[in-house]
């Protein structure tokens, strides 16, 4: 057991979601009998749960809260009148928050190491523990995403770190504030602050003092590594206590990755501080995003006191993470990509990068707007920018329209019209079922289609690639 409670019995209410999944293989690795609900079951987080024999409830019933749980862990999925709240505050039972757990069992007497930003976090805290796996550091770490190298997203701590992906999105009906102020940091990541999660965030300035608070509790004998190409990033600086040096291809930040190019489906750069050469990394991932974040994981993994051929090791031998870039199938010619891109600069980015990586191929995007923020009207008119790259834009219908209001909702024909003024080609078809038969029908062999959603975009890539 990690806590001196004498707590045997863990219940998880909306066990499925990407953090909660992990705490509950966390916590049934480390000996506890886990249980929990959801009414969302569904891949990959039901298979991992499964994997591990963790019994998972189909909704949300009053009769699953019984006398022998020790302890609840709330979600912030559900709100202070789901039925399972309920009764657990009738009877009793002791609850508290997923990152308060993580805190709580996972983060005591160890160097908590937190990757926090808009974007990119996934993929740069995966990066992160795989490095410091690779070096034989035995870290704990809670990724938001599936990491191929360990078929999962978690692992137990058996060394002196910790790694987490810093989420700034609310805790809990019971605690408003951004999940990333309980991982009690050592050192962080900073990969940079946009506008994002329109449905908590009132605007930037909101999002902007979450990040403050924050930069403000890493530790004093720690240190931040943030992005130095990001004006943002820049503002919530102010009244940080701990070391703070900047990464990016900028001669001007601390950290610089200078001779980029991309060779043999990899990206090479030679990585310098403060004017001192440490070594010629490559990394087998497309874009120059993907570089920027393997400098930051690079300085810190040095910072941490690895060597840069511990390093290099790690990042040749990174696999990468499903949903982020991720090639679905290849046929008849035909390369069908998916990722997970749901904010205009994502959306660009990623599109960059596949150009980069397919050199005169044509290139289709398609997008469906999913994520609570890329429904609403906030980015119309950033988005027809974003697919500036792509010679073919098909944009889907909004996924569940009906829960945004109709006047703050995105209209996905402006956003086609936008792109179509602008010499773009680009379609708005709002049914999945004619959208593959656009795509099978007009597509040709070396055509890459990269599939952009938050979500399952039901099932698109397998019945694209069955129709081709």
């Amino acid at each position: 057991m990690i806590s001196n409670e004498k707590i045997k019995s863990i219940y998880l209410i909306a066990i499925c979601g990407t953090g909660m999944a992990s705490l509950a293989g966390l916590l049934q690795k480390s000996g506890y009998r886990v249980t929990g609900s959801d009414s969302n079951i569904y891949p990959p987080m039901s298979t991992l749960l499964e994997s591990t024999g963790i019994d998972i409830k189909p909704g949300y019933r009053r009769e699953n809260i019984t006398d022998g749980i020790d302890k609840v862990v709330i979600g912030n999925a559900v709100s202070k009148d789901n039925e399972e709240v309920l009764a657990v505050l009738e009877k009793g039972i002791p609850y508290i928050s997923f990152p308060e757990a993580i805190q709580k069992f996972y983060l005591q007497n160890r160097k908590s190491l937190v990757v926090a930003g808009t974007h990119g976090k996934t993929t740069t805290t995966a990066m992160l523990s795989w490095v410091l796996h690779s070096a034989e550091r035995k870290p704990g770490f809670m990724v938001g995403g599936w990491m191929k190298n360990f078929d999962g997203n978690h692992a137990i701590p058996e060394g002196e770190f910790f790694v987490s992906e810093g989420d700034e999105y609310d805790t809990a009906f019971f605690d408003k504030g951004p999940k990333f102020l309980h991982y009690s940091p050592f050192a962080s990541i900073l990969t940079g602050v946009e506008f994002d999660h329109a449905d908590i965030f009132r605007d930037l300035d909101h999002i902007k003092d979450s990040f403050r608070k924050f930069v403000n509790i890493i530790h004093p004998d720690g240190f931040l590594l943030t992005a130095f190409s990001d004006a943002h990033a820049k503002d919530v600086l102010t009244g940080s206590s701990c070391e703070v040096e900047t990464y990016g291809f900028s001669s001007s930040a601390d950290w610089v990755a200078e001779d980029y190019k991309f060779k043999n489906g990899e990206g090479h750069f030679t990585l310098s501080h403060k004017n001192s050469k440490i070594a010629t990394f490559h990394l087998p991932m497309i874009g120059r995003h993907n570089v920027e974040n393997a400098i930051a994981v690079a300085a810190m993994g040095i910072k941490l006191g690895l060597t840069a051929q511990e390093v290099q090791k790690g990042f040749v031998t990174f696999e990468g993470i499903k949903r982020r870039q991720e090639i679905v199938g290849v046929k008849n010619g035909v390369t069908v990509i998916d990722d997970f891109a749901h904010h205009p600069t994502a959306v660009k980015l990623t599109l960059e990068a596949v150009q980069e990586a397919y050199p005169g191929q044509r290139l289709w995007a398609v997008f469906e707007p999913r994520s609570a923020t890329c429904r609403r009207k906030i980015f119309e008119d950033k988005l027809p920018q974003s697919f500036a790259t792509a010679d073919r834009v098909i944009i889907a219908d909004l996924f569940a329209p009906s829960k945004i209001p109709l006047e703050d909702r995105l209209d996905p024909k402006r956003v086609v019209e936008s792109i179509n003024e602008n010499g773009g080609n680009a379609f708005f078809i709002p049914e999945v079922g004619a959208l593959v038969d656009k795509m099978a029908g007009e597509c040709r062999p070396q055509d890459i289609f990269l599939i952009m959603s938050s979500g399952g975009f039901s099932g698109i890539h397998q019945k694209l690639l069955d129709r081709l």
